[in-house]
């Protein structure tokens, strides 16, 4: 099974859905992974009823990362922000069917700690909205 996870993730890093930027866009934030120098931005367009109607994420990094953020974004396109605010790293992991070791998980966790950022609107991300 954790092959076909692998597959996933090779396919989303090599040709993700949401590659690109949303311009104008309601919501953006970017961060990066000091660890091992992924980075991550995500822009998305919320309705009149706060619920994402679109979103692209832009940025550079290892296939978990990349994949991650196309998979998170998939996930969170219809969704009212309060459900985004609801998300868990545990969603995270679902979403890559793999188990990771801590250092993976950062680079896995990334496009999660930047969507939540940008949903409270924080100034800066942190690593306390992905427990």
């Amino acid at each position: 099974m954790d092959d076909l996870y692998r597959e996933l993730i090779l396919d989303r890093f090599q040709q993700p859905h949401y590659r690109g930027e949303l311009d104008p866009h309601d919501i953006s934030f970017e961060d990066d992974n000091p660890l091992c120098g992924d980075h991550i931005r995500i822009d998305l367009r919320i309705d009149g009823q706060e619920k994402v109607v679109e979103a692209a994420f832009s940025g550079q990094g290892c296939a978990i990362s990349q994949a991650s953020a196309d998979l998170l974004l998939e996930e969170v396109i219809g969704k009212h922000l309060d459900e985004i605010k609801k998300l868990t790293k545990e969603d995270i992991l679902d979403l890559l069917g793999i188990e990771l070791g801590p250092v993976r998980l950062k680079c896995a966790l990334l496009s999660l700690k930047v969507l939540k950022a940008g949903v409270y609107g924080l100034g800066e991300a942190s690593d306390d909205l992905v427990e």
